[in-house]
């Protein structure tokens, strides 16, 4: 059985969150024309990331993407590795933890927004102009530069208390007879793979973004991507 997904009143707050940077810019915006590179590069970021997490926190965000979906860790060598393996041959008992671990999954997600806007919101951009005329995902390389690991530590909470709920009792008691074994690792390792499926959605609606600017509705992002400002 999955995981809850997130309650609408969560959804509703990540929306909010999501909206506050776009608010804070437009307040400041100068007229058409008059956008600098780096307000450019804040507005391309931000919108990409409410597009990416309004994908990524809907239910099966996660897992109905090959793009961000995540795997449970390869099985390792010791008794505990070896029932691990032939627990995952089922693939009735794969597709279910897999459904399990992309639902926390959902459920991190919403640790992860706000960090994501708050380092938009502090970015300093040394180049903005070569990363507005940089590759498709240019912005969201920098985001991940200088957001570092703080993804993977704020999702590493929610995925410890989920590999322990009960839709995981297989695993759990499959990988408890490995010596040594930390839950902890597992969870550390899936954290990190949902860090990194933050980002490849997140630079994919910049991609799209850079493609097409109209479907940001904001005719000051549009102007500066379309070469109308630079």
């Amino acid at each position: 059985m999955s995981e809850p997904t997130p309650s609408p009143t969560r959804r509703t707050l990540i929306g909010l969150i999501a909206a506050a940077p776009i608010a804070a810019l437009a307040a400041c915006a100068t007229p058409l024309g008059g956008i600098s590179p780096e307000e450019g590069v804040q507005r391309l970021l931000t919108a990409a990331s409410q597009a990416a997490f309004a994908r990524l926190i809907q239910p099966g965000g996660f897992y109905d993407d090959q793009l961000t979906r995540l795997a449970l860790p390869t099985p390792g060598e010791g008794r505990g590795g070896a029932v691990l393996a032939a627990v995952l041959r089922t693939q009735a008992v794969q597709r279910r933890l897999a459904m399990a671990v992309n639902d926390i999954a959902v459920d991190a997600a919403d640790r992860a927004a706000p960090i994501v806007y708050d380092s938009i919101r502090r970015m300093s951009f040394a180049d903005a102009v070569s990363i507005l005329r940089g590759g498709p995902t240019a912005a969201t390389d920098l985001l991940r530069r200088e957001t570092g690991g703080a993804l993977v530590e704020a999702m590493f909470p929610e995925f410890t208390a989920g590999l322990r709920g009960d839709a995981f009792e297989i695993l759990t008691a499959a990988l408890a007879a490995q010596s040594g074994f930390d839950i902890g690792a597992v969870a550390n390792t899936i954290s990190r793979q949902a860090s990194d499926s933050i980002f490849r959605a997140i630079g994919r609606e910049e991609a799209a973004i850079r493609a097409e600017p109209e479907r940001t509705r904001d005719p000051l992002l549009i102007a500066l991507l379309r070469g109308g400002v630079l």
